[in-house]
């Protein structure tokens, strides 16, 4: 059994690596990239390759990879999807490429964020936003009319920041793209990380929900170190009346992404399906600002 599964992980990484090498690659920033002081240049791929993970780092011009659903299956909804990894690195497939193929699978165009790293937290806002207001600017071009954002770990503290702190100009305002807004209409976070960074393991304080907040997906384990960021994150949403989906497995451990073989993994995809499903059907024009 653990072969099959073990071969299983290797085809699929195989796939999915090569398949985004042929894909869109867009490009957030034309110009100067801002807070970043190194030059544009591509990102590394680690020697670190442990787990069967394709890892990146290094990342100087942030970039989406475009993955687009087949035409008779989509949704006219987008999710950009943030890879974790400490915010050192990104498990790029993992937590990228192979998220992005489930998702067309289901009818999502995906959009699979390389923001900053390592350790370059401030500029990683900075490239979620530009990111949704890239995507918001060209919808008719994605054929989207809905956008969420999706993260696993540090990705997942990244989709949380972009949910609470989109009325805030964290960066300069630099082309028309930089008008639209950078709220997500809905979120995902799968074993979210650095939300329980408050005082005794409260709130972190830079997320400020309020009642524009939008409606988020939790999911964890209660044997994940980091379980208790998304039960933290449940909790202030659902003190602020916002709709929030909060799932706790006994096990599952951290990082498991949705490889066969570990409970959790198998668990969150079902699941969060059938929300998706349900908060793309009830979004309202209001309720997309």
């Amino acid at each position: 059994m653990m072969k099959l599964q073990l071969i299983f992980i290797l085809l699929f990484s195989f796939t999915t690596m090569a398949l985004a090498q042929t894909r869109d690659t867009l490009y957030l920033w034309t110009g100067k990239v801002p807070g970043e002081s190194l030059p544009k240049s591509n990102p590394v791929q680690t020697d670190n390759t442990s787990g069967n993970v394709t890892r990146l780092t290094d990342v100087t011009n942030p970039a989406l990879v475009v993955f687009k659903p087949q035409t008779a299956l989509s949704n006219n909804t987008a999710v950009i999807v943030c890879p974790g990894g400490g915010y050192n690195i990104l498990a790029i497939d993992k937590e990228g490429y192979e998220i992005a193929e489930w998702l067309n699978n289901l009818g999502y165009t995906a959009f699979v964020l390389q923001y900053r790293v390592p350790q370059k937290q401030a500029e990683a806002l900075y490239d979620i936003q530009r990111s949704i207001r890239l995507v918001r600017t060209n919808a008719s071009i994605w054929g989207v009319e809905k956008l969420g954002v999706l993260g696993f770990s540090a990705g997942g503290s990244l989709s949380a920041r972009a949910a609470t702190r989109f009325n805030e100009d964290t960066y300069p305002k630099s082309d028309q793209i930089d008008q639209a807004s950078s709220r997500p209409d809905f979120g995902l976070l799968i074993y979210p990380a650095y939300l329980d960074n408050g005082e005794n393991r409260t709130l972190t304080p830079e997320l400020s929900i309020s009642e524009d907040t939008p409606p988020l997906f939790i999911f964890g384990t209660a044997d994940d170190t980091y379980g208790n960021s998304g039960l933290v994150m449940a909790g202030a949403l659902r003190d602020h009346k916002i709709p929030v989906e909060l799932h706790l497995l006994p096990e599952g451990g951290h990082g498991y992404g949705l490889r066969p073989g570990n409970i959790a993994a198998e668990t969150w995809p079902d699941l969060a399906e059938k929300w998706l499903e349900t908060v793309t059907k009830n979004l309202t024009a209001e309720s997309r600002k």
